[in-house]
C-alpha cells in the first residue's frame, strides 16, 4: 500500500481576528486610564481611601471648645435686699435736742459727753468743743438748768482722792461741790487714763482730759449756763 506524501498545512487566521485583538487592547488600556483618572485604581498599588465604595468615610471626629469665661461686669448688678442702715459718725456727737440756747455748756449724762455751745451766725448754736468725759459713780445729779458759780485753779478732792486743776464748780451734792475738772492725780499718777473717759468713774465730778478742761475753764466763766441732760 503506497502511503502518499503530504505537506502539513497551517491553518489560515481569519482577517477579523487581528482587527478584533487589537481593538480589545486598545479598550483595555483607555479604560484603565479612565479609572486611574477618576481614582478607581490607585497606581503603585496604593488602597483606596476606604474599602466599601457603598460606604461614606466616618465623619471627623471634633473636641469642642469650652465656653468662654463671661467678662467681668463693669456696672455690677446690685442685688435688692433688706436695707442696712449705717449708724451716722457724729450721731454720737450730736447736740442734744431740748438743752437750751445761747451760749452755754451742756452734759449728758447718759452719753458721758460734754459740748461747749456759742452763738453763730443768726442766733444758732455753733458747738465749740465736744468730748468724752468721766462723770460720778452714783446718781447725785439731776437733769436740769445750772449756772456756774465758782472757780478754783486748783482744787483738792474730798476723803483724799487727790488733787485736781481746773475746777469749775455749777451744782452742789450732799458731801461737797460738783464741778467739771481734770482727770485728778493721787500719789504722783493720774486715777485714770484718757481711754476711760466715756465711763463713770468720778466720786462725784465731772472729770476731763487736760486740755478739754483747759478748754472749758476759758469758755466758762462764773454765769455761765450749765445744762445737764439725760
Amino acid at each position: 500500500m503506497a502511503v502518499g506524501r503530504h505537506r502539513a498545512t497551517r491553518p489560515r487566521r481569519s482577517p477579523l481576528h487581528a482587527p478584533v485583538t487589537l481593538a480589545s487592547i486598545s479598550s483595555v488600556v483607555t479604560l484603565v486610564v479612565v479609572l486611574t483618572a477618576v481614582g478607581a485604581l490607585s497606581p503603585g498599588g496604593a488602597e483606596p481611601a476606604y474599602a466599601d465604595p457603598q460606604q461614606p468615610p466616618a465623619p471627623a471626629v471634633t473636641t469642642p471648645r469650652p465656653a468662654p469665661a463671661p467678662a467681668p461686669a463693669t456696672n455690677p448688678v446690685r442685688v435688692a435686699g433688706p436695707a442696712t442702715v449705717q449708724p451716722s459718725p457724729v450721731s454720737g456727737t450730736a447736740l442734744p435736742a431740748r438743752s437750751g440756747t445761747g451760749r452755754r455748756v451742756v452734759f449728758d449724762r447718759a452719753r458721758q459727753r460734754v459740748w461747749l455751745v456759742g452763738v453763730g451766725p443768726g442766733g444758732r448754736d455753733r458747738v465749740r468743743r465736744t468730748y468724752l468725759v468721766s462723770g460720778s459713780l452714783t446718781d447725785n445729779l439731776d437733769a436740769g438748768r445750772y449756772a456756774v458759780w465758782s472757780r478754783s485753779r486748783h482744787a483738792i478732792g474730798i476723803d483724799d482722792s487727790g488733787t485736781m486743776e481746773y475746777m469749775v464748780r455749777f451744782a452742789r451734792g450732799e458731801r461737797a461741790a460738783i464741778g467739771f475738772h481734770d482727770i485728778p492725780v493721787h500719789r504722783g499718777q493720774r486715777v485714770q487714763t484718757r481711754a476711760h473717759l466715756g465711763t463713770p468713774l468720778s466720786h462725784g465730778c465731772v472729770r476731763q482730759a487736760p486740755a478739754d478742761a483747759r478748754a472749758l475753764w476759758r469758755f466758762a466763766p462764773v454765769g455761765t449756763p450749765v445744762v445737764v441732760t439725760g
